[in-house]
């Protein structure tokens, strides 16, 4: 497949609500497949389409578990509370920290376009809210707490 470049801070489409996907076409899913392929080659736990340009609701996600793809995620649960540092393939070399729900559920469709829910919890719940706020414009800079702080050299992305 094929590496698709990163928006960063400050491009507009970070900022726009993606649409619903109606159906999976072969460049839906020839996406879904860039994404990962983008999401490893950077080093993330997670992707959105608009952080490739592409104003579609679907997410990529693999906390070291295997792939999740999330077309159309809807949250439908959350509980607890979890404070910790976040950081974003669309802000590199940034971190700051962010409190998310603990806990997590999620309605989707998958690859093909079946339904299904996810719960995640601590890693997951953070990854799938983070990639959730992008199809509605919102960053992780909106919700931090202080400052933005730099990544040390020697530490990976979120």
């Amino acid at each position: 497949m094929s590496i698709r470049n990163i928006r960063t801070l400050g491009d507009e489409e970070l900022r726009k609500n993606a649409k619903p996907v109606k159906e999976m076409t072969e460049r839906t899913a020839n996406l879904i497949e860039d994404m990962l392929d983008t999401m490893y080659l950077a080093g993330g736990v997670g992707l959105a389409a608009p952080q490739v340009g592409i104003l579609k609701r679907i997410v990529v996600i693999d906390i070291g578990e295997g792939p999740v793809v999330l077309i159309n995620p809807q949250i439908i649960e959350t509980d607890g509370e979890q404070t910790g540092m976040e950081g974003c393939l669309s802000l590199p070399g940034k971190r700051a920290v962010v409190t998310r729900p603990n806990h997590v559920v999620v309605k989707a469709l998958d690859k093909n376009m079946e339904a299904f829910t996810l719960e995640g919890e601590e890693l997951m719940a953070r990854a799938i809210c983070h990639e959730c706020d992008h199809l509605d414009g919102i960053m992780y800079v909106d919700k931090m707490e202080g400052e933005l702080m730099d990544v040390p050299e020697n530490e990976d992305e979120e």
